[in-house]
């Protein structure tokens, strides 16, 4: 690539296979002079988002600022915020793709978008050049993972509007490897899923932790054990918390007989999602801060906080010509760091991932609880199945917690001959609730295959506040 402003990259490049960085003069940059880099491209990013779209000027305009005003990064943490809601109220007032497009209608080569099953749709209108950077860039990454070209990755993830699916698809295509894109969702679709891999034997997996294990559950109903009869050597997830969560990623990697779990994700907005990322040592997900600048602020002040405190991700695209965002506040929460990591990037890490979001977070009886930290205290446990659920109820002027949770088929068996060991089971979770997360937790075991199964994203928490007088009888 050269250092114009947007870059073009060479479509055939590749490096050694031998070689742990794709751009090493790049992803090894002492901080201090990569600092120049990414000012370099906020402040051409700026100007370009300035020139072409009305939402950006009103905005920062409001403010008493054009992009020639930032001068240092410091300044730049003085732009304002952009939000959700924003960027839903634009496309509300300029359909389909908001004013801050960037690029004529025509011009739109892919169309993907949320769901909108929490609110209007969000369309996210992409420019062709943008899509081979994209591609560029999740090829970069995915290299950084330790995937090769010689690898063959199985796509297990809704080919939809969801633009994860095809962000792996694409980076997967640029970096030459085989794709094998399966897809998820239709019905009987994981059994025949489970066939193709024995046969294929694909030596990589994407798509969400909540559908590898579901995958691997079906698969061994069917007598089929995935650590020894499936040949994935790396998976990588996103779309929930999952593979960041020490315990599932633990679970995820015994399941497969050692594949290596590796966290990923953003937002959709941010496509490069891959900008944040794991590299082959897992030590929690590098900020590739040379294609999408990240920031973490606190949640109230959004003040930017130092190394080694909590905050909310800021994002902004540093190659991005069509949608282009700038400050864009993702109301999830992190921890970030500096420190080294052994692969030499110097990019700064999330070392727990993505654990949450602020709007997840849910207070019962005065403390602040995280579903992350409730699925890592399940994963830990031995005898705790699959799935679980959580449950926030109300017993007279009291909120409750209430956790259902699937026993596994092997405890199963073992409680058959000793009925004691559900309550053992019952009152050691109860145990560590109370322990980590301060405030008493009635944990209800269900037979395995109990709860409802997911193919994409898992919503485990249920605001009930009725429940509580219904299971009373049962806990």
């Amino acid at each position: 690539m050269d250092d114009t402003w947007p870059p073009r990259y060479e479509e055939t490049y590749l490096p050694d296979p031998k070689d742990r960085h794709w751009f090493r003069d790049r992803e090894t940059l002492d901080p201090e002079d990569r600092q120049g880099v990414i000012l370099k491209k906020i402040r051409a990013q700026m100007a370009y988002a300035y020139q072409h779209t009305p939402l950006y000027r009103r905005k920062w305009k409001a403010a008493g600022l054009e992009p020639d005003d930032i001068k240092t990064l410091q300044e730049f943490h003085k732009v304002p915020l952009l939000t959700k809601q924003e960027i839903r109220q634009d496309q509300q007032d300029h359909p389909p793709f908001g004013s801050y497009l960037c690029i004529s209608p025509g011009d739109v080569h892919r169309i993907h978008g949320t769901s909108g099953t929490t609110g209007k749709p969000t369309v996210y209108g992409i420019g062709r050049e943008d899509w081979r950077r994209i591609a560029n860039a999740h090829a970069r990454i995915m290299w950084g993972m330790g995937l090769r070209p010689d690898d063959t990755l199985f796509i297990g993830s809704f080919f939809s509007l969801y633009i994860g699916s095809w962000g792996a698809l694409v980076g997967a295509e640029r970096l030459g490897m085989a794709s094998f894109p399966f897809g998820a969702g239709v019905p009987g679709q994981t059994a025949m899923a489970i066939r193709w891999i024995r046969d294929l034997k694909p030596t990589a997996f994407y798509g969400t932790p909540s559908y590898a294990l579901y995958l691997a559950e079906v698969a061994r109903k069917e007598g089929i054990d995935p650590a020894r009869e499936f040949r994935f050597r790396l998976m990588f997830f996103s779309g929930e918390p999952g593979a960041g969560i020490p315990a599932t990623k633990r679970r995820i990697e015994e399941t497969y007989g050692g594949a290596a779990c590796i966290d990923s994700g953003s937002m959709g907005e941010m496509t490069p999602w891959m900008t944040n990322a794991e590299c082959e040592f897992r030590r929690g997900m590098h900020l590739w801060q040379d294609i999408v600048f990240t920031e973490l602020v606190h949640p109230e002040s959004h003040e930017v906080v130092p190394y080694g405190s909590e905050g909310v991700p800021v994002y902004t695209h540093l190659e991005r010509t069509s949608q282009p965002m700038i400050r864009y506040y993702a109301g999830d929460l992190a921890t970030w760091t500096d420190e080294p990591c052994e692969c030499g990037r110097t990019y700064p890490r999330l070392p727990r991932g993505i654990y949450g979001r602020v709007d997840d977070m849910f207070i019962v009886r005065g403390e602040n609880i995280y579903p992350s930290a409730i699925e890592e205290i399940l994963r830990a446990t031995p005898g705790v199945g699959q799935e679980f659920r959580i449950i926030i109820s109300r017993e007279e002027s009291m909120d409750e917690l209430v956790v259902q949770a699937e026993y596994s088929p092997e405890f199963a068996a073992r409680a058959a001959r000793d009925g004691g060991l559900l309550r053992q089971l019952q009152g050691e979770l109860e145990r560590r609730f109370k322990t980590t997360l301060g405030v008493r937790t009635a944990v209800q075991l269900v037979a395995p295959d109990t709860l409802p199964r997911t193919e994409f994203k898992a919503r485990r928490v249920i605001d009930n506040r009725n429940l509580f007088t219904e299971l009373r009888g049962t806990l």
